[in-house]
């Protein structure tokens, strides 16, 4: 018995040049995904508003602002445990986001490398 392929998915250039097509326009959508997730700013606080950290979408951390309340000589640990929770939590958001975006553009599709 011969397995049959769902219709349009049989061999032949034809099909062969549209599914590269298809690839091709994934990629460059890929690619310009990425590229507006890059650019985009993402401003996260911690401490109920003591700490606010600006990233960009490619990581890089533009602004960190400190309420001058927290800034205590007595309690450096606490200070640096906020501005830590602020920056994961940043990043944690940027890479959801990336994942979420990236997934509506393949489908869902596993590309590795992204």
């Amino acid at each position: 018995m011969k397995a049959r392929l769902p219709k349009g998915m049989g061999g032949g250039p034809q099909n062969m040049q549209a599914m590269l097509r298809q690839a091709q326009k994934m990629q460059e959508d890929i690619e310009t995904k990425k590229a507006e997730l890059e650019e985009k700013e993402y401003v996260v606080s911690s401490g109920g508003g003591m700490v606010e950290v600006t990233m960009t979408g490619a990581h890089h951390v533009k602004t960190i602002g400190i309420n001058p309340e927290v800034v205590d000589p007595e309690d450096v640990e606490m200070l640096e445990d906020m501005l830590v929770a602020a920056i994961n939590e940043t990043i944690r958001q940027i890479d959801e986001e990336a994942e979420r975006e990236l997934n509506s553009v393949t489908g869902g599709l596993n590309i590795p490398g992204l």
